[in-house]
């Protein structure tokens, strides 16, 4: 048995570098497009406040994500490791194709789908559920309302200052929002796979309560700032410059839109998908200049892959729990 949850950790932590491979460039996309900082630079940055978020937000989207989604007593270390299968894989095949999904909601949405033929929907804790679909819709609404905001505030604020002065000013603010942003992501992603395998070490009776020890804190946020640190160079260029162009006062306004609302909704233990708020703050920022300057054609590719990650997740979970039963499991 130790053998096996110890597996199933290693897998899970896998995740965690496949999602700061896939996920985390959405920490570099807008301070990248703008040229603030190179591609190499923005990743190192992006990685160490990926880490140190550790160190700040509690754990409170962990305890969601472990006790809010499947009810601990259908939960067993196959379940958890067909939903690991699930999302890997769609993650791999997104990060392929060049989309920006949520690697969060391919997790949550195979590990429900795994759960759900193992036991039906009774298995599934709607409550937490509902929120996280609630959420799903409103963090990238969020994040459009506060970029869009603060760009026209920001324009408003600095409009009898001449372009090359505004530029100046907020490329040394990019530093700082990044590092904003790379925090609520850092806090908010890495706490999933906590999440996943506190539940894992639970209802193997290697915890006595369910509770996220430090060194899964620590591992997950070292698994998410290691995947960050390997990049992912195509997802950067759809989020940045193909969505909307962006000057550093836009880059700066989307992060820091992004941030409030990815540090708001962990400190209210709320699992949200960063990549869904990190465009929806592109996008509200793209807007402000003129409805067209959004390429919404590339806008709608996503949209897409935002509404099949939770069942196409779902179904290879399921399919894979099927056949861990198949040769007995």
């Amino acid at each position: 048995m130790l053998s096996i949850v110890v597996f199933i950790v290693l897998v899970a932590l896998i995740f965690d570098f496949i999602n700061g491979f896939h996920d985390a460039a959405n920490s570099i996309a807008t301070v990248v497009s703008t040229r603030v900082l190179t591609p190499l630079q923005a990743v190192v940055w992006a990685a160490f406040f990926n880490f140190v978020a550790a160190f700040g937000f509690g754990v409170q989207v962990a305890t969601t994500v472990g006790k809010g989604v499947v009810h601990a007593d259908i939960v067993d270390q196959w379940v958890i490791l067909a939903g690991l299968v699930g999302a890997i894989t769609w993650d791999l095949i997104t990060w392929y194709w060049g989309l920006p999904t949520s690697s969060s909601h391919a997790l949550i949405g195979g590990f429900a789908g795994a759960a759900l033929v193992k036991a039906g929907f009774g298995s599934l804790v709607a409550s937490g559920l509902i929120k996280i679909g609630v959420f799903m819709v409103l963090a990238p609404v969020i994040g459009a309302v506060v970029g869009f905001t603060m760009m026209l505030l920001t324009m408003w604020a600095f409009r009898n200052q001449t372009p090359g002065r505004v530029d100046r000013i907020f490329r040394r603010g990019q530093l700082v929002s990044a590092a904003a942003y790379s925090l609520g992501h850092g806090t908010n992603d890495a706490q999933k796979t906590m999440g996943i395998v506190a539940v894992l070490l639970f209802t193997t009776g290697h915890l006595d309560h369910f509770h996220v020890p430090l060194w899964v804190i620590l591992s997950a946020h070292a698994a998410l700032a290691l995947g960050t640190m390997a990049g992912g160079w195509r997802i950067v260029k759809t989020m940045g410059m193909r969505i909307t162009k962006l000057r550093p006062v836009g880059g700066f306004c989307a992060e820091t839109a992004g941030a409030i609302t990815l540090i708001g909704t962990a400190l209210g233990g709320i699992p949200v998908s960063t990549t869904q708020t990190i465009s929806g703050s592109i996008m509200g920022v793209g807007a402000i200049q003129r409805f067209s300057a959004v390429r919404w054609g590339v806008a709608g590719k996503i949209l897409w892959a935002w509404i099949l990650t939770i069942p196409a997740s779902a179904l290879v979970a399921a399919v894979t729990w099927g056949f861990l039963r198949l040769v007995g499991a």
